[in-house]
């Protein structure tokens, strides 16, 4: 789980880590719809091993939405607002 940078709160398997001596570790992570993104290792936090956390997760898994996945997902929540 990532708990910095512009990846905050992202949930995924840590694939790989780049030493770069005298500079920041970059970590490599893999989240359950398959895409891969980078942060530091400082701001990487361990919550399980393998695909099973040991704690439980937010909403949504830690699964980061496109930004036309989020505006159907509002759009929808909004739909069903209105029809109650």
């Amino acid at each position: 789980m990532t708990n910095g940078g512009n990846n905050i709160g992202r949930v995924g398997i840590l694939s790989h880590v780049e030493h770069h001596p005298g500079s920041y570790e970059i970590a490599h992570i893999r989240d359950v719809r398959g895409n891969i993104f980078a942060t530091r290792l400082s701001n990487v936090m361990v919550i399980g091993e393998g695909k099973k956390p040991l704690i439980s997760l937010p909403k949504g898994k830690g699964i980061k939405l496109s930004l036309i996945e989020e505006r159907d997902a509002r759009r929808a929540h909004d739909v069903e607002e209105d029809d109650e």
